[in-house]
């Protein structure tokens, strides 16, 4: 099984046939894309799902790509999701207006898929060090995704495929709380039906493999009623991780 996840791309464009050839080599590229032709609902989808990252067309129906960016980065949610304008608007005026609208980078139409899929991973690479790192930490769990093995203190953790996968979600963004909606997507996709409650399942069965291996019983995994899971340190463990960063000191 391979260590990465599927990353999701929300690509807002309405050109079809531009829209076709950029998610034909976005999913070529291994990522999970969503496109939508018009700015109406793209505030809407990337406020539920969390992409990975959004492509957006300066030039929409409906509501405009700087529109778009303005209230993305508003919202708490997808504050820092990275955004890539895509726009036929070439001037050095139009380039600064978009990155001071809150991009954070910008291609000028056309261009290659060569050089779109580079800036996609350098954004990612960038503003997201999680993907372009082999271990992920949180507390005491520690993941590596060469050997894709987890500990905790000293011991292994033994997770099934769908677990690794939440935990390893989880370790990329921790604090922050995850719909079921989008672990789905990020894991099964969006064309795949899974019931909201497979999730709780996989959830518990995490919580309790990450607990029976834990050393002092913090359970790391938070549920946050009606919205989803993060992962959060809990106060005893907050004061036993400082206590240990005083040791050190």
């Amino acid at each position: 099984m391979s260590k990465q996840l599927k990353l999701t791309i929300l690509l807002v464009e309405d050109d079809k046939s531009v829209a076709a050839v950029v998610a034909y080599n976005l999913q070529k590229g291994g990522y999970t894309v969503h496109v939508l032709h018009d700015g109406e609902g793209a505030v809407e989808w990337a406020k539920s799902f969390k992409p990975d990252l959004i492509l957006l067309d300066w030039v929409l129906p409906g509501k405009s790509g700087m529109e778009i960016c303005a209230e993305l980065r508003a919202f708490h949610l997808t504050a820092n999701t990275p955004i890539i304008m895509l726009s036929a608007k070439d001037q050095d005026f139009d380039k600064v207006a978009g990155l001071e609208e809150g991009a954070d980078d910008y291609i000028v139409k056309p261009f290659s898929p060569v050089e779109l899929m580079s800036r996609v991973k350098a954004i990612l690479r960038r503003i997201r060090p999680a993907f372009a790192q082999n271990i992920l930490s949180f507390y005491d769990i520690e993941m590596n995704l060469s050997s894709y093995s987890v500990t905790r203190g000293e011991r292994n953790v033994k997770l099934a495929p769908i677990e690794f996968k939440i935990l390893q979600i989880m370790l990329e963004q921790p604090e922050v709380v995850l719909g079921r909606s989008v672990l789905i997507e990020k894991i099964w996709g969006a064309d795949i039906k899974v019931d909201p409650r497979t999730v709780d399942v996989h959830i518990t069965r995490l919580r309790k493999a990450l607990l029976n291996a834990s050393a002092d019983d913090i359970d790391v995994i938070k549920t946050v009623r009606l919205a989803g899971y993060k992962l959060q340190l809990p106060k005893k463990g907050a004061l036993l991780l400082n206590q240990v960063r005083a040791s050190d000191d």
